[in-house]
């Protein structure tokens, strides 16, 4: 069984929606293999999901699907 490096909680395999950011863009990455920490909610990659992320990031220009989203500086919120 494999446990949390952070709090010894039980480790389970799921497919997430993982928000990557790149330089001054989010990747949203959905059915992503993970390991997530049953207890806190850490997730861990393994090797060739990272390597998926690095060669998706590096073809930018290739994915089709987008999604807006607002920005909004902090300071702003506290006047809304």
């Amino acid at each position: 069984m494999k446990k949390c490096y952070f709090c010894k909680g039980k480790i389970v395999e799921k497919k997430i929606t993982h928000v990557h950011s790149w330089r001054d863009k989010l990747i949203l990455f959905r059915q992503t293999p993970a390991e997530v920490c049953k207890q806190c909610g850490e997730t861990y990659f393994k090797p060739g999901v990272v390597e998926v992320f690095d060669k998706a990031t590096a073809h930018l220009e290739k994915i089709k699907q987008t999604i807006q989203v607002p920005v909004m500086p902090f300071p702003h919120l506290a006047k809304i």
